[in-house]
């Protein structure tokens, strides 16, 4: 089949995808709301630990797995944080300064991410001021977390110091909600041709002489509509 005839039997019903198309985008404006305004907060920490005491006159890998180890803890500290134990840790802290925020949320709202021995701690939240409170109690409560958590690698001192202070800003919209309009559009348009093509393959009404012709029949004579009459100036009288 031509891109002619794909055309044709989109055109013959092309209302219907005009219909689908309206009708999305109405009913998405109207249903439309504004996405409320978010705020982030992020902060970095540096990982590290104090090496084992020197207890004899022997060599040693200048710091060489105390560093390595540190590296190791990173990734471990960033699954900390995205830990429910983290949140409620630092939801008890708000809590002993008198607010109120419940753990699952810090939880849903708190990623972390770790590159060498750094440790990005970032919290998305609706209240820029709440989020500040949020912000200040992970810094509080991190490098205790950590060193109650890491007591295994054999040294009290595995310590998270923080480098970068908790920065507020206010974030856009996400992907997701720009593209929502478009997609839903876009889906309305290949709807409206898939039930176009439909209805095109359930009717059996003869359209043109060449599906005739692919019946078998022969033509012998093809009488045009009138906008064609019209156009080149035929009479319209009606057959006896």
């Amino acid at each position: 089949m031509e891109l002619r005839q794909y055309w044709q039997i989109v055109r013959r019903r092309l209302w219907i995808v005009a219909v689908l198309f309206v009708v999305v985008l109405v009913s998405s404006i109207l249903t439309h709301r504004a996405p409320s305004t978010a705020y982030q907060s992020s902060m970095r920490f540096m990982m590290g630990l104090e090496p084992e005491a020197k207890s004899g006159d022997y060599y040693t890998y200048d710091k060489y797995y105390t560093w390595l180890t540190a590296e190791y803890l990173i990734d471990d500290a960033a699954e900390l944080v995205r830990s429910g134990a983290f949140a409620q840790a630092v939801s008890s802290h708000l809590a002993g300064t008198g607010i109120s925020v419940p753990s699952g949320a810090i939880h849903g709202s708190t990623q972390a991410g770790q590159l060498h021995r750094v440790l990005t701690v970032s919290v998305v939240w609706g209240d820029a001021e709440q989020l500040a409170d949020i912000a200040n109690a992970v810094v509080a409560v991190l490098p205790g977390e950590i060193s109650r958590h890491f007591a295994q690698v054999g040294t009290s001192s595995v310590y998270a110091s923080l480098i970068d202070p908790p920065a507020i800003f206010a974030i856009g919209a996400s992907l997701k909600q720009k593209l929502d309009l478009p997609l839903r559009l876009l889906l309305a348009l290949g709807a409206g041709v898939v039930l176009t093509f439909l209805l095109d393959y359930l009717d059996d009404t003869v359209h043109s002489k060449r599906e005739l012709e692919q019946g078998g029949v022969d033509v012998l004579a093809e009488i045009p509509p009138l906008r064609y009459r019209d156009k080149f100036g035929l009479p319209r009288q009606r057959l006896p």
